[in-house]
């Protein structure tokens, strides 16, 4: 139905969800069941390392205990590689990729990082080079390619939008992250493709996640564009994170939902603490998904982010 909001759970099957990422997944699913829409489940595992059926089975299982449901899916980008590939040859034929055999360590050294997600904003080193040069260095290491942004005068390289968190965002990709990769070394497809076209071929219209994922909107629109696309709202929330401004990782299992849910037998306390930590309640609460829907507020959720991340501990 036409005007209907499709949000997304996208999330990477790398390891146990924390509280924090179930801010995020809470946000997402209030944004969405608040509008009457539908959600998308995503499952992000691009990577090797995150292909991990039984740590994305038991994401799923989390979501389910939590009463976080969604309308559609799971879908796996490890199964969508043919789709990704259609997308990287429409760009090339747009004459807009290039290799580049820039190692980790040259990039470090000759550039300053990404202001908000710690990429690197990149010079161009392989920009220009010749189909020789190209077929020498192939030899000894197998390349990334690369997106053409537009140079820094070219308004078509400045993207700006409305955050329905944070605010007006304007960012010119020349300046702020250079010509950025859309398929690693290794073969594997990276992030801002890949979910810029899943976002986009699903029928997404409201992406909603972490701040530190801010700056990697501009990005995904302008894939967007080029591939033709709608363009999603976008709404990025607070991290949470510990008191010496340390954001929650699962590497490091903080706030491990499995620990929560040994000590809880509902997930009633967790969400009202995030729905509180939100705005959306008073501190105190505990209350079911279900019943926080009637309580959201994009306005009252800015609010709070304008305080700053959510403290831990």
């Amino acid at each position: 139905m036409q005007g209907t909001v499709v949000g997304r759970f996208a999330p990477s099957p790398s390891g146990r969800m924390h509280a924090g990422n179930v801010f995020s997944a809470l946000m997402a699913w209030l944004g969405v069941r608040s509008a009457g829409g539908r959600m998308v489940l995503r499952i992000e595992d691009l990577d090797p390392r995150a292909q991990r059926p039984e740590a994305a089975q038991l994401m799923l299982d989390d979501l389910r205990w939590l009463g976080l449901d969604w309308d559609e899916g799971p879908y796996y980008q490890s199964e969508r590689r043919e789709v990704y590939d259609e997308a990287l040859e429409r760009l090339t034929e747009l004459g807009l990729t290039y290799p580049c055999f820039c190692t980790r360590a040259e990039l470090h050294a000759a550039t300053a990082p990404h202001a908000l997600d710690g990429t690197y904003v990149y010079a161009g080193a392989c920009r220009n080079l010749s189909s020789v040069e190209v077929a020498r260095r192939s030899i000894s290491r197998p390349p990334a390619i690369r997106l053409r942004v537009p140079e820094a005068d070219n308004p078509v390289g400045t993207i700006s939008f409305e955050d329905l968190v944070y605010g007006p965002q304007r960012e010119v990709l020349a300046r702020d992250c250079g010509d950025f990769v859309v398929r690693r070394s290794d073969g594997v497809y990276a992030y801002q493709l890949a979910v810029a076209i899943d976002d986009a071929l699903m029928g997404v219209t409201q992406v909603v996640r972490g701040r530190d994922l801010l700056g990697s909107v501009a990005r995904q629109m302008y894939v967007q564009r080029l591939l033709g696309f709608d363009t999603p709202t976008y709404a990025h929330v607070p991290l949470l994170v510990d008191p010496d401004g340390r954001r929650l990782s699962k590497r490091d299992r903080d706030l491990d939902l499995g620990e929560i849910r040994e000590r809880d037998s509902g997930p009633e306390r967790l969400l009202g603490w995030l729905a509180a930590a939100a705005g959306l309640v008073e501190e105190g609460e505990m209350l079911g998904a279900d019943r926080l829907v009637e309580r959201f507020s994009w306005a009252k959720l800015a609010g709070t982010a304008r305080r700053g991340d959510v403290i831990c501990g």
